[in-house]
């Protein structure tokens, strides 16, 4: 990463400060492993939520 001067000399670190947003804890805790039905979705905190399909479908085929 390449650090650009101001005028007085000093390293702009905007882009140091800028970070991915956070992921819901829903999104961090999941977790897969696959079948040979399929693929099957859960939350690693709460084993028994989990939910499995047969079709997989884009985020853009629903968005």
């Amino acid at each position: 990463m390449s650090h650009h001067a101001s005028p007085h000399g000093e390293a702009d670190r905007s882009e140091e400060l800028r970070s991915e947003p956070a992921l819901p804890d829903a999104i961090q805790t999941t977790e897969t492993y696959e079948t040979e039905e399929g693929t099957v979705f859960y939350d690693a905190e709460n084993p028994l939520a989990w939910l499995q399909t047969d079709t997989a479908l884009t985020l853009q085929e629903i968005a």
